[in-house]
């Protein structure tokens, strides 16, 4: 080193003795910014009052969806039950109404003297006058033989019509005719109860 120049020996010296930039300095000297636990805090308490709200509003709309869905179903079932609750009626109504008329039938087939309370109603209808009677020549006979005698006396005939049912009654006098068959006079009971069956004859052997 003695036998360097003055020259060479201060450009050495300027160059070891340069100093860092300051920034440089500061940037290494400084210690790492930590995070503002305050500031963590409010973006925690953030963070979580949005999840809050958007699960309300998920739930809503889950609850809202649930309950239309229960409602269909509950209305659904109201009509399915009214339905079933008109169904059995009417099955009700069909089977009472069969039973009547099968009891009509075992009525006038074991107890044939009760065509006598329909001539009598049949007549009637027509006081005073004479009439001709025709009925199913079993009723006809019977007729005869209960009432044959004073039916006579009042001017009323007996005539067997083949065409007719048992039970069936037909009273004509004058230009007057009375319809008293089964068919008609069942029509005219169950029209009074709002329905409209007709009498069914039961089918030939």
């Amino acid at each position: 080193m003695s036998g360097l120049t003055a020259w060479e020996r201060w450009e050495l010296a300027s160059l070891d003795t340069l100093e860092t930039p300051a920034n440089e300095s500061a940037a290494e000297d400084a210690p790492a910014q930590r995070p503002d636990p305050t500031e963590i805090e409010r973006i925690r308490g953030q963070a979580e009052a949005q999840g809050r709200q958007a699960g309300y509003a998920a739930g809503q709309a889950a609850a809202r969806a649930e309950a239309e869905r229960l409602g269909r179903a509950a209305a659904g079932l109201e009509q399915a039950l009214a339905e079933f609750n008109q169904s059995v009626a009417d099955e009700l109504l069909a089977l009472a109404t069969e039973i009547a008329r099968q009891v009509v039938r075992q009525t006038i087939t074991l107890r044939p003297e009760t065509i006598q309370a329909v001539v009598n109603e049949a007549l009637a209808q027509f006081p005073h006058q004479h009439a001709t009677i025709y009925l199913h020549p079993q009723d006809a006979s019977l007729i005869r033989s209960h009432a044959g005698d004073a039916l006579a006396h009042a001017g009323h005939r007996i005539l067997e019509e083949p065409g007719l049912q048992p039970g069936d009654c037909l009273v004509e006098s004058g230009s007057s005719q009375l319809d008293a068959t089964l068919a008609t006079r069942w029509r005219r009971v169950l029209e009074g109860i709002g329905l409209q069956t007709a009498w069914i004859e039961p089918e030939a052997p």
